[in-house]
């Protein structure tokens, strides 16, 4: 089968939004080249930096590559893709030089060009992501490994609004804990809840490729007889009473459901949010504290936030 790169010149902001664009399209993979990755210095703390090839990266800003398949309505999937990229405008989401590219690939190109961009990556204490594909051997006892395909367009786990998340996580996951992962995604923020000790997950997506990568990862990762995977729109008819609520997502998106995860938290309860942008930051810290919670730490890795919220033991 024949390929089209699709290659999108965007900002480091525009990342999660565009990627979620491209594979409701049906892209068949993406690649995420950003020329900040070679210029930042990088702490190796939790284990081996790998060398970057300045060659694979843009100029400036950020290159985004999907693959779509070359049929009858490449064209028009190509526009909506671009309409919907020009809509982020709507949300005060820069989108920078916004300039698209196509190109003609074939599938075995395609399959094994992008691996070389994921590798094994240590990203907190105790916990390493690695490809499925990688014979990893763990360095310590305790440390903790998720095996992760990545899919169609959900990324490798080592964004830092994933980071983020999986770093909160380890500080707040309890033994026997419920947690909620409201857009799932790939599962990631599933499998490492379970891998933490929590007893029951409920994992959530409106997208049904999502669900489904979800559902391939935490089998991958011998997890799936505690991750209940479901289609559904954020928390909408969701009755389960949970420890914690963990949501890597937009901020406009978080802001549609605080109060329903208010809800659903267990008294004392954490809320975990994440992939909020700096400008969005006040926003969501307001909008989660007139929801009731209390904020607990605002955290970020490079430009990216993470907001940590608690139900309080006694509802004021």
């Amino acid at each position: 089968m024949k390929w089209t790169e699709l290659c999108i010149y965007t900002t480091n902001e525009a990342i999660e939004p565009i990627s979620n664009i491209i594979h409701e399209a049906g892209a068949s993979g993406v690649v995420i080249e950003d020329r900040q990755d070679l210029e930042k210095e990088r702490e190796s703390i939790y284990g081996e930096i790998y060398d970057l090839n300045p060659e694979d990266y843009p100029e400036e800003g950020v290159r985004l590559k999907a693959y779509l398949p070359v049929n009858s309505f490449l064209g028009e999937t190509v526009s909506e893709i671009k309409q919907a990229i020009n809509n982020l405008l709507l949300y005060d989401i820069d989108i920078g030089l916004n300039k698209i590219t196509l190109s003609e690939v074939n599938e075995e190109e395609w399959a094994t060009a992008w691996k070389k961009y994921y590798k094994p990556a240590k990203i907190s204490e105790r916990v390493t992501i690695t490809p499925t594909w990688e014979d990893y051997q763990p360095v310590s006892t305790d440390e903790l490994i998720i095996e992760l395909d990545p899919g169609m367009a959900f990324g490798t786990g080592t964004h830092p609004t994933t980071v983020l998340s999986i770093q909160a996580l380890e500080r707040f996951v309890k033994k026997s804990d419920t947690v909620l992962d409201v857009g799932c995604g790939s599962g990631v923020l599933s499998v490492a809840s379970v891998l933490l000790g929590a007893e029951n997950v409920y994992a959530y997506d409106l997208d049904e490729v999502a669900v489904q990568s979800t559902k391939l990862n935490v089998k991958v990762n011998k997890v799936d007889n505690k991750v209940k995977v479901k289609q559904n729109n954020l928390l909408e008819n969701i009755n389960e009473e949970a420890d914690i609520i963990v949501a890597n997502i937009l901020a406009e998106i978080i802001l549609r459901f605080e109060r329903d995860a208010f809800e659903r938290l267990k008294p004392g309860g954490v809320f975990i949010t994440s992939g909020i942008i700096q400008k969005k930051k006040m926003d969501v810290k307001e909008g989660l504290e007139k929801a009731g919670f209390d904020i607990l730490e605002i955290n970020q890795m490079e430009d990216w936030i993470s907001i940590i919220a608690q139900k309080p033991e006694e509802s004021r």
